[in-house]
């Protein structure tokens, strides 16, 4: 939890406001869809849909309290109806809010693909165990750098963390290619391959807004950068990864229905 710095114009702090209302807004009714969905898949898929809504439920709960810490540490005030100004109460800011949502549910994002994908038994373990472990590392090694102001210490930490990081986008981007391949049909085939590059691309998001304090920008402005660059890739991350996650268990449902149906 770093301290503030002084001086946000109005535009920086509304700018920083509209990102974490955002993140509410996606999370909370992500949540609601999907286990509004839960009985249009069957049943082997309704695990992966159900952990979907509680990576977003935490995440709901989560951008609610940053919200609110972001809200109590200033007053936006106008003086006789001019432009409006931004002093900070003293209340401090607890971004670290941002990282125990990640520690939770940046492992079940990873899960509950490996389960939506329907891999045997003993893969789908050992998968859930790596990259479960691995991505829970990555979060844990990039916080102590987050709370630095010592840019040295902060690109220490970055390149610790980016170890795990690498580790896992390897896993997804060509570990799970033959997994893919082997799904039930070409649109389920394609809908885990845009999931998993999804995940890929979100996540590469990440590591550059995190740099954004470690390149020499510093202030509100970095503040700001750093604070709606992190909202929009947890939107993608958690709530239109859930979104492909729904329609991979949809149409995985249609497929073994439709096979059910046929005459013997």
């Amino acid at each position: 939890m770093a301290p503030l710095p002084d001086g946000f114009s109005y535009a920086e702090w509304n700018a920083t406001y509209n990102g974490l209302s955002f993140g509410i807004a996606a999370m909370g009714s992500a949540t609601i869809f999907f286990w509004l969905q839960l009985p249009t898949v069957t049943k082997s898929y309704r695990t992966a849909l159900t952990i979907t809504g509680i990576v977003t439920l935490i995440a709901t709960y989560h951008y609610i309290r940053i919200f609110n810490s972001w809200s109590e540490a200033f007053t936006v005030a106008s003086k006789d109806g001019g432009d409006y100004e931004v002093k900070l109460t003293g209340a401090p800011f607890n971004d670290g809010y941002r990282y125990v949502d990640w520690l939770l549910t940046v492992p079940l994002l990873l899960i509950e693909l490996i389960l939506v994908m329907k891999l045997p038994q003993a893969e789908t373990v050992s998968l859930s165990w790596k990259l479960g472990l691995a991505s829970a590392l990555m979060v844990a090694l990039g916080y102590p750098g987050e709370i630095q102001e010592d840019l040295s210490v902060r690109w220490f930490w970055w390149c610790l963390s980016m170890i795990p990081f690498c580790y896992v986008v390897f896993t997804l981007a060509v570990g799970l290619a033959e997994a893919t391949s082997k799904q039930p049909s070409p649109a389920a085939a394609s809908l885990a391959s845009a999931a998993r590059y999804l995940t890929v691309l979100s996540w590469c998001t990440y590591p550059f807004v995190y740099m954004v304090k470690s390149v020499g920008l510093a202030g509100p402005a970095a503040t700001m950068y750093e604070q709606v660059g992190y909202s929009i890739a947890d939107g993608m991350a958690k709530a239109v990864f859930g979104v492909l996650i729904w329609a991979l268990a949809a149409e995985k449902s249609a497929v073994e229905e439709s096979g059910k149906l046929l005459p013997n």
